[in-house]
């Protein structure tokens, strides 16, 4: 059984308008490839770099893989800024976060053969330290953004954060 499946969370499954079509458990959800909604969240320690990490062999996709951003899927009922201040004290135990919008407050869909989900973009600034207690995360540093891209091209990052929250993030060519 993954580390999120274990809890039994319910979500919501939503339409491309982001309107509640029905509430399943998580593990529906993943089984069946249901549109949800999720957040992601960058942490930025406000001097140009980002924390990068490597998630758990126990998620219920891309165990393993290397993130931009932490973060997560949306409760059913919850809010998506409700979500990402959780998913910001869950993650890396920071509970005084003010989550920055980065995406104007639209929520915009990503689809693969392994997600289908609605997302919204934050950013929290944070110099740490941060505590990884959940297990979701197995090692995190801060890597200068000019250092990601070149990070990006050699190792597998969750393509869902490359898609929506990296291009906020990216630094101007």
């Amino acid at each position: 059984m993954s580390v999120d499946d274990a809890n039994g969370e319910l979500v919501d499954e939503v339409d491309i308008d982001d309107r509640v079509l029905r509430v399943v458990p998580r593990s529906v959800m993943r089984r069946d490839r249901l549109r949800h909604r999720a957040v992601f969240v960058a942490v930025t320690d406000g001097e140009g770099r980002l924390l990068v990490h490597r998630r758990s062999d126990g998620k219920d996709v891309w165990p393993g893989w290397f993130d931009i951003a932490v973060g997560g899927v949306v409760a059913s009922g919850e809010s998506y800024e409700s979500a990402a201040t959780r998913e910001v004290a869950e993650e890396v135990g920071v509970t005084d976060a003010e989550c920055e919008v980065l995406d104007a407050g639209r929520a915009r869909s990503y689809d693969d053969d392994q997600v289908s989900l609605l997302g919204r973009c934050f950013r929290v600034c944070h110099p740490g330290p941060f505590q990884f207690s959940d297990g979701e995360i197995t090692e995190a540093w801060w890597s200068p953004m000019e250092d990601v891209e070149a990070m990006i091209r050699r190792e597998s990052f969750l393509p869902d954060s490359l898609a929506l929250l990296w291009p906020l993030l990216r630094p101007s060519d």
